[in-house]
Parts: structure tokens; C-alpha cells; sequence
């Protein structure tokens, strides 16, 4: 039988938030371990986020690949079923968002991201993520990939990887995690698996 995913969720939001308060140093460590080589393969156009409550913060990460040259946007909630993600430069305005969120106003122009950074509870190593479970993430990676490529790269701490993830049809999987220990090819393992 199946875990239920809001068990699942509750469980991994205490986890993350305990792992968060233990390692502070960890998005730093992330984006030092970050591989250049998926900016040079999946940039330019570069999707992340603004952290909230535990989550990793991807600042230190998208300054560096901001200085790599990489084009940064942010995603902003449109509606109750709708995100899209907007350029946020240096000085772009901002405001808050549902959920918590800070995010680019209406009037940043929408992005097309090649590679985009994701927020997560949980990940399995079949590239099951665990979100949040309003499927934003997951309708807006469908969206863009109807349009062209998009390759999805978690970022988590090592602690946050679970045995098991159940999957929905709907669900859009890693390609990618990277965590204060390493990097993790996740498409790998589910071409093997």
C-alpha cells in the first residue's frame, strides 16, 4: 500500500525543518556543488526561487550562476491553479505572493526557463519529488515543456532523500538533486531502472 502523501508531507516538513535548523551552511555548500555543466547544457534561462520558512535558500546558488551569465526568473503564482515564471534582475520589483510567497509583479515579463530550480519536502531516487501538493510546479514544468526543454534540478538537503515517493500521472520528476553532500543524476537512474 501506498503512503499517504499528506502523512508523507507532514513527516518530511518536520524532517526538513530539523535538518534546516542543524545545517545553516548548506546553500552555500550547495551552490559550490552545483555542476556548471547543466547551466552549459540547459541554460541560459534559469527558474528558482525565494526561499520560505525551511526551505534551502537558492540566493548563494543563483548569484553564482547569475555570474556564470545565466538569465534568473522567479516564480510567481497567477491563480488558484496557475504559476509562471517572470525575469527578476538585480532590481526587479517585488511583492508578496499566496502561500507565503515572494514574487515578481505582474509587470516582469514572463520567462521561458530551460532549467529550473525546485524547491522540494522530499525526493526518492526515481526522481519523485514531494511538493507541497497544490501541483503548481508540476503544471507549470508540463506548460514549459510543451513549449521546449526543461530540465529540473531539486534542491535539498541529503537528509530529505526517501525510500519511497508515490508518484501521480501528473507528477514531473527530477532530472536532478543537489545537496550539501553532492550531486545526484537522477534520469540516470530511472533510464536503468
Amino acid at each position: 500500500m501506498a503512503p499517504d502523501k499528506t502523512a508523507l508531507r507532514k513527516t518530511a516538513r518536520e524532517l526538513r525543518k530539523s535538518l534546516h535548523e542543524q545545517m545553516p551552511e548548506a546553500s552555500e555548500q550547495i551552490a559550490a556543488n552545483f555542476p556548471e555543466k547543466l547551466l552549459s547544457r540547459f541554460g541560459p534561462v534559469v527558474a528558482g526561487y525565494i526561499a520560505i520558512g525551511s526551505e534551502i535558500d537558492p540566493a548563494p546558488l543563483l548569484n553564482r550562476l547569475s555570474d556564470m551569465g545565466a538569465d534568473i526568473a522567479l516564480p510567481r503564482v497567477e491563480s488558484e491553479t496557475e504559476m509562471t515564471f517572470r525575469f527578476s534582475g538585480a532590481h526587479a520589483p517585488l511583492e508578496q505572493g499566496p502561500f507565503g510567497l515572494t514574487q515578481p509583479d505582474i509587470d516582469a515579463p514572463k520567462a521561458h526557463p530551460t532549467l529550473v530550480i525546485t524547491p522540494l519536502l522530499g525526493f526518492d531516487a526515481a526522481g519523485n519529488r514531494l511538493g507541497y501538493g497544490k501541483g503548481h510546479y508540476d503544471r507549470a514544468l508540463e506548460r514549459i515543456r510543451k513549449q521546449g526543454r526543461a530540465f529540473v534540478c531539486g534542491i535539498a538537503y541529503s537528509g530529505q532523500q526517501l525510500p519511497f515517493i508515490p508518484a501521480e500521472p501528473t507528477d514531473i520528476p527530477l532530472d536532478w538533486v543537489v545537496t550539501e553532500k553532492g550531486s545526484i543524476p537522477l534520469f540516470l537512474s530511472r533510464a536503468r531502472g
